[in-house]
């Protein structure tokens, strides 16, 4: 014969396994919530995204190593080369210049010394930083035409000195690159991001 208390007991009984079954119900639907979050097709888009986010990323990057929209300037008689000061004008066949995004620009008298700038603007030009950069332009050693300084061919340690002595040669194409360092005795051929301040250093 159930007692009042027995009868209490059952149904503190029956309330626990329904609590029970409720947990494990909603345990199985966040299981669920979790597998569909690992689906193949979910996978595969989170996939695509980060695959063009990355592609955007150095799309901008290398988008950047290369002159801007700044078409060259012509030296005046009066510029000056900011790192030797001496007048860019009285050597044209070693002209190399640097455009600021804003219009204003920088001429030099040779390659190494509008590297010497390029690699201590705030020396130089403390109101400017790389990222105002617009156009790098520098005369190709063999036609004299100014052409991209980011996409140069520069030969180090050659027999051809500049204005203000040792230079990096710059020229437009990779054959013509090597065939001077060939004619010319020079060391190694470079492209602007393989220049390095040491580098530059040792050419003086």
């Amino acid at each position: 014969m159930d007692t009042d208390t027995d009868h209490l007991f059952y149904k503190d009984t029956d309330t626990d396994t329904a609590c029970m079954e409720g947990i494990r119900i909603l345990n199985s639907k966040r299981k669920s919530q979790v597998r569909f979050l690992l689906t193949p097709t979910l996978s595969l888009t989170l996939f695509v995204v980060l695959t063009l986010t990355l592609t955007l990323f150095l799309t901008l990057i290398l988008s950047r190593a290369h002159s801007g929209e700044r078409k060259p300037v012509k030296p005046t008689p009066k510029d000056k080369c900011p790192v030797c000061g001496m007048f860019v004008a009285k050597y044209p066949d070693f002209l190399s210049q640097i455009i600021f995004k804003d219009g204003s620009y920088a001429v030099f008298d040779g390659t190494k010394d509008m590297l010497k700038y390029y690699f201590n603007l705030k020396r130089y030009n403390a109101s400017k930083r790389i990222e105002d950069i617009d156009s790098i332009y520098v005369k190709d050693y063999y036609n004299l035409a100014l052409i991209d300084g980011f996409q140069a061919f520069y030969v180090v340690g050659s027999d051809v000195y500049g204005p203000m002595g040792k230079e990096l040669i710059p020229l437009e194409k990779e054959a013509d690159a090597k065939e001077f360092m060939k004619d010319h005795k020079g060391k190694s051929i470079l492209k602007f991001k393989g220049i390095t301040y040491e580098i530059i250093n040792g050419l003086d």
